[in-house]
């Protein structure tokens, strides 16, 4: 079912796609991620983040109830969910995934190799240096 619905995917879950993949800032997306109950259309584990294109189907008959029980089915196991308009992605898709990104970055663990700041190099790492070690460098 999941390969089904990666190749019917509808234009903004393509235009989204095409900004997400790829790891954009360090930052790893899947779509149309199967979980135990649900089909996610785009999920981000590492910040516990669903993000969901909405379209005007989720407007009609009992699917805003629906939608409401899977996003509290969701933050019961920890997992957030953002839901973006389809409109607001056919408008400005890089400008969506930027804030997509940007909201996932901040909820990444301190540990994330996106927020490891570049440490300078040690002095044991300059001094084992081959041209170091045959005196080739002088500090």
């Amino acid at each position: 079912m999941v390969r089904q619905q990666r190749k019917n995917m509808s234009l903004p879950e393509v235009l989204l796609w095409n900004q997400l993949k790829g790891q954009p800032q360090g930052v790893k997306f899947r779509r149309q991620h199967p979980s135990s109950r649900i089909g996610m259309d785009f999920y981000c584990s590492d910040a516990r983040l669903v993000i969901e294109v909405d379209g005007i189907a989720h407007d009609m008959d009992d699917r805003p109830q629906r939608d409401e029980r899977r996003d509290a089915f969701m933050r019961s196991k920890g997992i957030d969910t953002i839901r973006i308009p389809a409109s607001d992605i056919l408008k400005d898709a890089t400008a969506v995934a930027e804030g997509i990104i940007q909201l996932a970055k901040s909820r990444l663990p301190i540990s994330h190799p996106s927020k490891a700041e570049t440490a300078p190099p040690s002095r044991l790492r300059r001094a084992t240096s081959p041209r170091r070690a045959r005196g080739g460098l002088k500090d």
